[in-house]
């Protein structure tokens, strides 16, 4: 399941990458009105910047909801993993809970000052 959300995060990733360097930056409208030849494009006369941004928008989702996706699975196999090698109760290690355990026992002797001079 991880290897499956990873192909599709690389490929939404690689899609964005390549959607983002085909679109025209606002510069490129000028151009246009001199004889651009829009209306010979193959987006129609509007040109392809409506599809371009949609396409984008669809595969940033894509990219996000598999980011999500893989932290998900990270966060699974870390808990998995910290819990290995652990015993689940302490009490099959054939310790009692009767036991008393020694209690160090704090002194209230004073530090004996030096004295004045």
């Amino acid at each position: 399941m991880e290897q499956l959300i990873i192909i599709v995060h690389v490929l939404a990733a690689l899609a964005i990458i390549g959607l983002i360097l085909l679109q025209q930056g606002k510069g490129a409208e000028a151009g246009a009105s001199f004889g651009g030849g829009a209306s010979q494009t193959v987006f129609g006369s509007s040109g392809g910047g409506n599809f371009f941004s949609r396409a984008t928008a669809v595969f940033s989702l894509i990219f996000f909801i598999t980011s999500f996706g893989l932290a998900i699975v990270a966060k699974n196999k870390a808990d998995i993993q910290a819990n290995v090698g652990i015993p689940a109760v302490v009490e099959q290690s054939g310790l009692s809970s009767d036991v008393e355990v020694p209690v160090v026992e704090e002194t209230t002797d004073e530090v004996p000052q030096a004295p004045e001079q």
